[in-house]
């Protein structure tokens, strides 16, 4: 084999390269998830992605025989940095066939990119937010592959652990049948809650009816998940971005939100159909015939993802998530979804996680972020 090259992203080629090698180093993987390429062209597209405004940024691509072999994307988030007072900067959105080589190579660049920033910390794959995929899947391998999370193969996490990272943090998946009948404890919280005027159920029945709220729960998100790892405010230019982004995939039968008294916002819950099998089946393609395929699995599929949620601190403890997540499992029985996937739970988010046991959903999957001081 040639010597491995490792060369910057910089020209439309390149950029081209860049987006479409994860589908050549997996195309003897039939059950591989594609992106959706439309949203990775955005991603990855400096002048209309406003994480570019305080994050700095390299994109290389590793060659062997002048044939792209690997990539990866260097990012400081210099606003979490702030925030936190760290100088860590990560690595993410790596693929690279089953070649040490190739990953050593594309590594050592970043660190290297990293250190002469003054970074003192690499830690990945961790994209601009905790909104992008994080971690190398480690466990699990045997499930389907679902939206919006890592899908790497069996080989990446090995190869990690030989370029001398170790965790940082896991982050599992859970998945099972939605139950015929819930819980007596969520009957209760729900008597009760209908019982107490301060708060109110918000349900919808279209798009329409969803949008004008869409601002105020993103800000909602900002506060709830301000300490959550990984989690970037959004500022007012990204809400508007995040929210023309994800309207249109958006079912508004499966979000559920909270008012309180004075009329505030105070909790959120979003559950997604999952489409993946569409995805996969217009090979990440809208056009021509792409988005049809995905419209059509959105309306067919019968599993639920449930994507994001939170509720305000000072009125965390009062049932309100368990509210939220009643209604959507209510929602999800009455329009025949037969599964529940949690998408994916921070390993020491006990709440949560308990709540997903108590349903009878188990851990099938679980993914890894690692560090290593540079």
């Amino acid at each position: 084999m040639g010597e491995v090259i490792i060369k910057e992203v910089v020209s439309k080629k390149d950029l081209s390269d860049f987006i479409y090698l994860p589908e050549k180093v997996h195309k003897d993987e039939p059950e591989w998830l594609p992106p959706i390429y439309p949203d990775e062209k955005l991603l990855f597209n400096k002048k209309k992605n406003k994480s570019y405004n305080y994050a700095d940024t390299i994109m290389l691509l590793a060659y062997r025989d002048n044939v792209p072999a690997g990539r990866i994307m260097g990012i400081i988030n210099k606003r979490y940095n702030a925030i936190h007072n760290e100088r860590h900067g990560r690595f993410c959105f790596m693929e690279c066939y089953n070649d040490a080589e190739v990953f050593h190579a594309l590594l050592i660049k970043v660190e290297e990119w990293a250190r002469e920033k003054g970074m003192e910390k690499l830690i990945g794959p961790l994209g601009f937010s905790d909104k992008d995929p994080q971690g190398f899947q480690i466990e699990g391998f045997e499930y389907p592959m679902f939206m919006t999370s890592p899908n790497n193969s069996y080989y990446m996490p090995q190869l990690i652990l030989g370029e001398g990272f170790e965790k940082k943090i896991d982050l599992v998946n859970y998945l099972g049948a939605l139950p015929e009948k819930l819980p007596e404890v969520y009957e209760k919280v729900l008597v009760r809650i209908d019982k107490n005027p301060e708060f109110r159920i918000i349900e919808f029945n279209s798009k329409k009816e969803l949008k004008p709220y869409i601002i105020e729960v993103l800000e909602l998100m900002n506060q709830t998940f301000e300490e959550i790892y990984g989690f970037v405010p959004l500022n007012d230019g990204e809400k508007e971005e995040f929210a023309g982004r994800y309207l249109p995939v958006l079912d508004p039968k499966f979000i559920k939100l909270v008012q309180a008294g004075n009329g505030d916002i105070v909790g959120f819950a979003i559950g997604l159909p999952d489409f993946s099998k569409g995805i996969r089946d217009a090979t990440g393609r809208l056009f021509p015939l792409g988005i049809f395929k995905i419209l059509k699995d959105s309306k067919r599929t019968r599993k639920l993802l449930m994507m994001l949620g939170g509720v305000k601190k000072e009125y965390r403890g009062k049932g309100l998530d368990v509210l939220m997540g009643v209604k959507i499992l209510q929602s999800a029985i009455k329009h025949k979804m037969s599964v529940l996937d949690s998408h994916l739970v921070l390993e020491d988010n006990s709440r949560m996680r308990s709540e997903y046991e108590r349903v009878g959903l188990k851990v099938v999957k679980k993914f890894r972020i690692y560090q290593k001081n540079l």
